[in-house]
Formats: structure tokens, C-alpha cells, sequence
């Protein structure tokens, strides 16, 4: 056994000379410094030597470990010294060189300056998928199989009975499917129409759901979460509206109009999503008693919403990454 430490040490000095490069010196470490090396495990087998040779043993494998760890530190400080580059020295007192940093686009902030206001009155998050089912983005919401909403050529389907989603309203109903009321909950997320692309439509852009489902909500606490959310989000000046429509969904129910005000001071009203009381059907398809609970949602546009706010005219600037468009943000 001795002989064979003798014989290792002797090698792995013998080795280490033709060593040229750091790849050549790395496997020296691993053969025989590493955990499993050879060197390294002379130490560990000392223990199995008969009592008369444990210290010499000892002494002879702790003295080529120390030799041939010494031998690789030098050679490695050496490779270290060889790759330093000599170059023109640096003149400290030059202007330094501006860093470009990247930050959120306008979409992502305008989404999370909508959360934070929302977080600040109460509502949770919400997600769910961007592929949805037919049950999920139609039947749940009340949406009936010959409701031209559903017609293919408004939608992306992606078989008969699964597509791409077309609202965030398809949250609502997995929130409500898996929670008791009370139930306050925003949920964000892309939607995907086949809409002709112009200033103000795009076949894919983002919306934000509110839902609230609780004993005696009203009409009244729907207008008063808009009122404080627009008020909040754009300023207190801020002209908006409700003007009466019609959704599947909802009952009663009517758009939200902001006042739009472009550049040459043309006034004109934008419409930037849709709410409405929850109809007492979309309770029956979740399981809510709509005796006992009542509730309202809408759904925002957040392009629009970025647009009213930021004083953007068309909707595509904001998807075609032209950097002299989005430094600005």
C-alpha cells in the first residue's frame, strides 16, 4: 500500500509538468484532486493499512497532497498571470458611458397602475387560461348557441368546441365555479377577436373583469367602483358616462364612455368597455343562489384605456415596437 501512494505521488508530479492549458488542468484536478481523486484518496485509505504502517502512511500521503497541491496552485497562478491583457490605461476622469436600461412597456404599467388602484379598494387577481371551452366563453355567460357572438367567424376556434378566448368574463365564471361569495375579484389578461385592425381595434389586446357578487350589491356599486376607479386612474377632472346597451351577460347593462380629447381639442367620447348587473342565469350555470345574491361586472379595455391616458390616437403604436415610440413611456 505504500508503495502504491509512493508510486501516485510520484505520478500525479510526473503528470502535472505536461500539463499546457486550462483544460488540461482541470482534469489534473478531478484525476487527482478532486473529491474522488487519487491523491485525495490516499487519506482516506490510511485507516485500512496495517496498526505498524498508519503513520508513515500518514506522513507519506499528507506530504504528496501538500506537494502536489502546491505544484497545481503554482501552475494554475501561472495560467492566470499568461491570460492578463495589457491594454491603454483608462482615464478615470472622462464622462462614463450612459446605460440604456429597459423598462415595463406602456401596456404592462398601464395593467399594473390598474392593480394597484383596484388592490387599494379591496379586489383581489384573478387569471385563467387564454384557451378556453365553449361552457367557460359562451354557455356560462348566458350566451346562447345562435347569438352571433359565437358565429366562427368572430372567433378563433381552434376545434368545434375550443377557441381562443374572446373576454376576460371567461375568469368570472371559473372564480365563481370555485369560490362562495362574497366574491371581489379583478382579473387581467389578452382576448382575441378577428376584428378589422384600425386606430381603435386590434385582433388581439388586453381587457380587465371586475366581479362582485355579495348579499344587496346594486347598480349603485357599480357606478361608484367606476366613478372612483376613472377618478383615480385619470384624475378627478375626468368626464365619463353610462349609456344603455345590451349583453348576454348582464342585466341591465351599458357601456363606459370617457371623454376623449385630442391634440387639437376635438372632443370626442371613447368607448373603453361594457358592465352591468350579473343576470341571475350566469348564477344558475356557477351554482350562486340569485335569490339571496346579487352582483355586477365589467370589462375595460386597457389599450383604451392607455390611449385616453397617455394621449395615444392609434392603437397599433402601441403593439409595432418602435423604440421612438415606446421611450417615451
Amino acid at each position: 500500500m505504500l508503495e502504491n501512494f509512493e508510486q501516485t505521488g510520484q505520478q500525479a508530479l510526473a503528470e502535472l509538468k505536461d500539463v499546457s492549458d486550462a483544460d488540461q488542468l482541470e482534469a489534473f484536478r478531478i484525476k487527482y484532486l478532486g473529491r474522488k481523486g487519487l491523491v485525495t484518496g490516499m487519506l482516506s485509505q490510511i485507516g485500512t493499512l496495517p496498526k505498524e504502517q498508519k503513520r508513515e502512511g500518514g506522513q507519506l500521503a499528507n506530504k504528496y497532497k501538500k506537494q502536489v497541491t502546491a505544484a497545481f496552485e503554482e501552475l494554475k497562478s501561472s495560467f492566470v498571470k499568461k491570460d492578463i491583457k495589457v491594454g491603454p490605461i483608462e482615464d478615470v476622469t472622462l464622462p462614463g458611458i450612459e446605460v440604456c436600461a429597459g423598462k415595463s412597456h406602456i401596456i404592462s404599467q398601464t395593467i399594473s397602475d390598474i392593480l394597484e388602484v383596484f388592490g387599494r379598494m379591496g379586489f383581489s387577481i384573478a387569471y385563467g387560461p387564454e384557451v378556453e371551452d365553449e361552457w367557460h366563453n359562451f354557455i356560462a355567460l348566458n350566451i346562447p348557441e345562435e347569438h352571433p357572438a359565437r358565429d366562427p367567424i368572430d372567433n378563433f376556434y381552434i376545434d368545434n368546441s375550443t377557441l381562443l378566448r374572446s373576454q376576460t368574463s371567461t375568469i368570472q365564471i371559473r372564480v365563481m365555479e370555485t369560490t362562495k361569495p362574497p366574491i371581489r375579484v379583478v382579473a387581467p389578461g389578452r382576448v382575441y377577436r378577428p376584428d378589422t385592425v384600425d386606430a381603435t381595434h386590434m385582433f388581439m389586446f388586453h381587457q380587465l373583469e371586475a366581479l362582485v357578487v355579495d348579499e344587496n350589491v346594486t347598480m349603485v356599486d357599480l357606478k361608484t367602483s367606476v366613478d372612483q376607479f376613472i377618478h383615480t386612474f385619470f384624475g378627478k377632472d375626468t368626464q365619463w358616462r353610462f349609456r344603455p346597451s345590451f349583453f348576454p351577460f348582464t342585466e341591465p347593462s351599458c357601456e363606459i364612455d370617457l371623454l376623449w380629447v385630442d391634440k387639437k381639442g376635438n372632443e370626442e367620447w371613447m368607448e373603453v368597455g361594457g358592465c352591468g348587473m350579473v343576470d341571475p342565469n350566469v348564477f344558475d350555470a356557477v351554482g350562486i343562489d340569485n335569490e339571496k345574491y346579487t352582483g355586477w361586472a365589467f370589462g375595460f379595455g386597457i389599450e383604451r384605456l392607455a390611449m385616453r391616458k397617455y394621449g395615444i390616437s392609434d392603437i397599433r403604436l402601441l403593439f409595432e415596437n418602435d423604440l421612438r415610440f415606446l421611450k417615451q413611456f
